[in-house]
């Protein structure tokens, strides 16, 4: 259970910046002993792995910062935000000894002969996904609402809610019980949100209503 709340944590994490969660992970495991790594996942703490990532998301934290861009951004980040919630689950669940929590036959079952459990990463890449979609869905709107001005500021609460994820995952992960039903619950909300503003906007430019949207004014009346 441990390994799977700190796999979601990390992945929900990714969702929204690929690279603070994997850098969180490299370096925790480099200087610390909170992570042991698995053999399949020892090159995230490289000191090359760590400066790569380093780089990747000082440009990240600027190009999310520009409206426009981020959309460009966030178009880009498709495949790898995924890929790195896969990462991030799988370097998880390694971390915990899962011969400990399900027996020996159901973890060699579930690894290949490379040493990785593919399960967690499809898991990952999943999860890491759907954040990704809903911050894609959403941004759009509210730069358009507000001239570009929330771009910035949403994209600094991303990264910081990417990382106070991340170190809830690692150090405290049973947290992510909670954590994560609010992830949802507010991505839900932003989605729901950005409809709601998108069918104000074409309303007020003449533009004909999506069909559930008339269909509510229809019942109004």
């Amino acid at each position: 259970m441990i390994a799977t709340l700190t796999g979601l944590g990390l992945s929900s994490a990714a969702g929204l910046n690929a690279y603070i969660p994997l850098l969180a992970v490299g370096l925790i495991a480099r200087f610390t002993d909170l992570v042991p790594l698995g053999a399949a996942w020892a090159w995230l703490e490289h000191p090359i792995t760590l400066v790569t990532l380093t780089v990747l998301l000082v440009v990240e934290f600027a190009a999310d910062k520009v409206p426009a861009l981020d959309s460009v951004n966030d178009v880009v980040q498709t495949v790898v935000r995924p890929s790195a919630g896969g990462i991030t689950f799988g370097a998880g669940a390694s971390a915990v000894d899962l011969a400990d929590l399900t027996g020996t036959a159901s973890t060699t079952a579930a690894e290949t002969g490379d040493g990785v459990s593919w399960g967690p990463v499809v898991a990952g890449m999943v999860i890491a996904l759907a954040f990704h979609a809903v911050k894609t869905l959403a941004r759009p709107v509210l730069n358009s609402m507000s001239f570009g001005m929330a771009a910035p500021v949403v994209s600094f609460l991303e990264d910081v809610v990417s990382f106070l994820t991340s170190m809830v995952a690692i150090l405290l992960p049973l947290l992510i019980l909670v954590v994560f039903p609010l992830m949802v619950l507010t991505g839900v909300w932003a989605v729901r949100g950005s409809r709601r503003r998108r069918a104000r906007r074409a309303e007020r430019d003449g533009a004909p209503a999506p069909e559930g949207r008339r269909r509510r004014i229809r019942g109004d009346r």
